[in-house]
């Protein structure tokens, strides 16, 4: 991503956190974003480059002042003021938001951690089962049915927040529900200024492996790291992690492999 375009997102961004943060806050977001999605001259003339930044928010603002809260509709006018490229950048600029206002609301409930660790357990389920992992990323099928097979899988055993965030990543999904969910654990990590490290292991961790291996991962990053375990028993033992694109293979299996390639050459 280039600096003009982390710089628009930062902005953007700010325009929300002086918001308070709430689930109808969010809902409102999406809408926003999926009317947007629909409304194709709406759309392009929101994000025109031609016409002035505040010609584009004055617009955003009369159309969307009577259908939105004050707050939702205040996020989406600052989005017009800025220039994304292409229209779909204005999308899913505001989209984005609506996901920050879920996680922003959690993090002010004191349920961030959890709706983090639902969110990812949920999408290790979905990988782990092809049959869910077909329905869930299957385009031909209505976007409403398929919200239904995660709120019934979740609602009630999840927090609200989680179901939610469930339910949006089904409806944005544009290469897998999985990729699109994954995306969202970024931006939970974004919240409290952390990386996600994925951690790939042979065995479950008690807390205490967790809280050591969190803090020896966060002493050599130098900075603070929000970590998901994977338990895959294929690593035979030691431990995978992953930040972003940095990986460090610390595996018994990534080991034998590494050791059989230099034999071989």
């Amino acid at each position: 991503m280039s600096a003009a375009a982390e710089a628009r997102l930062s902005e953007l961004d700010r325009a929300l956190d002086v918001q308070k943060s709430s689930p109808e806050l969010a809902a409102e977001l999406f809408a926003a974003a999926d009317l947007l999605g629909v409304q194709v001259s709406l759309r392009n003339a929101l994000a025109d480059p031609t016409v002035p930044d505040d010609r584009r928010r004055e617009l955003a603002d009369r159309v969307f002042g009577q259908r939105l809260g004050k707050a939702a509709s205040a996020v989406v006018a600052s989005a017009s003021g800025l220039r994304w490229g292409t229209a779909s950048g204005l999308t899913a600029a505001i989209d984005r938001q609506g996901v920050r206002a879920l996680f922003a609301h959690a993090l002010e409930a004191g349920t961030l951690d959890t709706v983090e660790e639902q969110l990812f357990r949920f999408v290790r389920t979905v990988v782990g089962d092809t049959a869910l992992r077909q329905v869930l990323d299957d385009r031909a099928a209505p976007v409403p049915a398929r919200q239904q097979v995660v709120e019934d899988l979740l609602v009630g055993r999840a927090d609200a927040d989680t179901v939610a965030l469930a339910r949006r990543a089904v409806a944005r999904a544009t290469v897998s529900f999985e990729a699109t969910a994954e995306g969202y654990l970024g931006l939970a990590a974004a919240i409290r200024n952390r990386a996600v490290a994925t951690v790939t292991v042979a065995q479950p961790l008690t807390d205490e492996h967790k809280q050591r291996l969190q803090a020896a991962i966060e002493r050599q990053l130098g900075r603070q790291v929000s970590l998901q375990v994977v338990v895959d028993p294929a690593v035979l033992g030691g431990a995978r992690v992953q930040v972003g694109d940095e990986v460090i293979e610390g595996t018994v299996a990534g080991r034998l492999a590494a050791a059989s390639k230099q034999l071989t050459q």
